[in-house]
């Protein structure tokens, strides 16, 4: 993982010093490379010599033994050198050498966000973000989590969140039976907003943390969660363990279904790039050019899930991107192409959770923009997180 997070800058560092072309690097020696880089740059409890020796050794295992003189070389220097990443960063590509995420992603982020919160998300996806946790009703489940070594702190954003400041919470029985479930504070907010009716739909449930905080909050409803793939649709019914839960396989943007729900949800696939803390994989597959593709896969989503509501029903739409083409494109497309529906300030809601103390972050602006949610990564104690609330007039 702190290769995966640091992997531009490591490789920068690689380029500089190898007398081999960077693009003519075996993925053996490469990876060996950065193994040992990543050692020498950023870990500080490994004695240098021992972290050239394993690299050196790593590639001769790999079947690469004519590379070892070049990792040697390359990772000696290197430790004899300061690092790249000294002097204040400002351009953008300055910036994408000293939290090493993609020169497009962090102009992209400049200019929708300023440059102050666009250094405060990428230096927050390049830490192991907070572990946040949903427990069921049941009142012995802390008790248990305690007996098990697990420390619990309150979450920072929700009453009904912790977080877990010590322990292993999977090696737990309550993990195990799905009393608890690892999920990250926004999220579960994202699944808030849906809130009261007797029909909902989750038009993108895999892997069901939403789908059951949906059954749990509406245990006299009947809920409907909807998947593409067969194989997470298993995965959602196994860890969904409400009785209220029907669990279909299909495709949210053309649903086999009659409609009339009072509550939709369409947490649509995405970038990911409110996730990188998380997913740190997703810089390095990422392309400017996926994000038009994924507007038009959304866009349909939001559309066929926006057939389903009844009148005055509520659907929640929401991703973990920070971009524009994914969220407010979407919304925006969508709401010229159906008249019958409005956007609904999100504010209000933000508010009610807030007088019922069920939001427990102080300042309820921050987690607005425009009529929207947006939940930054640094800024806020979460993934970033975007939603909207619509309405069907009629």
């Amino acid at each position: 993982m702190g290769v995966l997070r640091w992997r531009f800058t490591i490789d920068c560092e690689i380029a500089a010093l190898s007398f081999t072309p960077f693009r003519k690097l075996d993925l053996e020696v490469l990876t060996a490379l950065r193994m040992g880089v990543y050692q020498l740059r950023f870990l500080d409890r490994i004695p240098r010599h021992a972290a050239i020796n394993e690299s050196v050794e790593l590639v001769k295992r790999g079947r690469k033994a004519s590379a070892a003189a070049l990792v040697n070389a390359i990772l000696r220097k290197l430790s004899r050198e300061k690092s790249a990443r000294t002097g204040a960063a400002v351009t953008p590509d300055e910036l994408a050498l000293t939290f090493s995420h993609p020169a497009w992603l962090m102009k992209r982020w400049v200019e929708a966000y300023t440059t102050e919160i666009a250094v405060t998300m990428a230096d927050w996806d390049q830490h192991v973000p907070p572990v946040s946790i949903r427990m069921s009703g049941d009142s012995d489940v802390r008790g248990d989590l305690e007996a098990d070594g697990i420390r619990l702190s309150p979450g920072k954003l929700l009453h009904s969140a912790f977080e877990v400041s010590d322990g292993d919470i999977t090696k737990t029985a309550a993990f195990r039976d799905g009393r608890v479930a690892i999920q990250d504070e926004g999220s579960q907010l994202v699944a808030l907003l849906v809130g009261s009716g007797t029909r909902i739909l989750d038009c993108c449930a895999a892997p069901g943390g939403k789908t059951a905080i949906l059954a749990e909050r509406n245990p006299n409803a009947s809920v409907i969660a909807v998947e593409l793939h067969p194989q997470r649709a298993r995965l959602t019914r196994g860890r969904v363990r409400a009785n209220n839960v029907q669990v279909i396989t299909a495709d949210a943007r053309s649903l086999p279904l009659a409609g009339n729900f009072d509550r939709v949800l369409a947490d649509v696939p995405c970038s990911g790039t409110g996730t990188l803390a998380r997913n740190p994989d997703i810089k390095w597959r990422l392309k400017p050019e996926d994000l038009p593709d994924l507007h038009a896969r959304q866009v349909a989503i939001l559309s066929g899930a926006a057939g389903q509501l009844a009148p005055s029903g509520r659907l929640v739409y929401s991703s973990c991107s920070l971009e524009h083409e994914e969220n407010e494109d979407v919304i925006e497309e969508v709401m010229g192409a159906h008249p019958e529906l409005k956007v609904r300030n999100i504010g209000q809601e933000l508010e009610r959770l807030k007088t019922s103390g069920e939001l427990v972050w102080p300042d309820v602006g921050s987690l607005l923009r425009g009529p929207y949610l947006r939940t930054l990564p640094g800024i806020h104690p979460c993934d970033g997180f975007f939603a909207a609330i619509i309405e069907k007039t009629a």
